[in-house]
């Protein structure tokens, strides 16, 4: 398999809670980081169909994720037998 160059670094900051749904997303479908998880989840969003274009002016401030909780609904529990998840903010996981 050719290996995928990654030359840009894309930084984002993420409030406590939109970084648990990401990690509550990673470890209910297994993904192996936090990187991947939100390639993934870039992924899904930019295949997505039905949402509206951002009104001219509005601020980075008003697309957080944190509450908006169907994100959290719609991820399945970690299949029987899964590993169980380490606690969040002590892991040297880097996105």
């Amino acid at each position: 398999m050719a290996e995928r160059l990654r030359g840009e670094r894309l930084q984002i900051m993420l409030s406590p809670e939109e970084l648990a749904l990401i990690d509550d997303f990673r470890f209910a479908k297994r993904m192996p980081s936090r990187a991947s998880t939100v390639r993934e989840l870039f992924r899904r969003g930019l295949a997505a169909e039905g949402f509206l274009l951002a009104p001219v002016g509005q601020q980075s401030r008003d697309f957080g994720v944190a509450a908006n909780r169907s994100v959290r609904q719609r991820t399945d529990a970690a299949p029987a037998g899964a590993p169980e998840r380490p606690p969040r903010g002590g892991g040297n996981d880097r996105a």
